[in-house]
């Protein structure tokens, strides 16, 4: 029950500043705020997804933060909508470059986000382990 509790919280908490965000970057051309909750969503997800592989965590901390938050945060259905949009308009090419904007930098923050969580939890682990 502390799971779904947890997922809740941190979707409630997610998609508040989702919200806040799109209304701080209201663009008629661009769709930056989705694009910007998305990147910044892999990021986080990486970090908490390497820091609960190499930390033993309470479970319902990484349903918070992972499902919940990051979750609530991030959208693919506002990305599906935005593109379906922009390709409506004729803006072909900026709808291929929020495509590939999104997928490479989204997959690239995640990527960053476990390397730096590896970084931070696995090295202070084998340094606990050698003491």
């Amino acid at each position: 029950m502390k799971a779904y509790l947890a997922v809740f919280i941190g979707g409630l908490i997610g998609t508040l500043c989702r919200y806040e965000l799109s209304q701080s970057f209201v663009s008629q051309t661009f769709p930056y705020a989705t694009l910007i909750e998305n990147v910044v969503g892999s990021l986080l997800l990486g970090i908490s997804t390497g820091y609960f592989m190499f930390r033993k965590g309470k479970k319902y901390l990484a349903a918070l933060i992972g499902t919940g938050f990051c979750g609530g945060f991030t959208t693919m259905s506002t990305f599906s909508k935005e593109t379906v949009f922009l390709l409506q308009a004729g803006q072909f090419t900026s709808s291929l470059m929020y495509i590939l904007l999104s997928v490479i930098a989204g997959v690239a923050a995640a990527l960053t986000g476990l390397m730096i969580a590896q970084r931070l939890f696995h090295q202070n682990e084998q340094q606990k382990g050698s003491r």
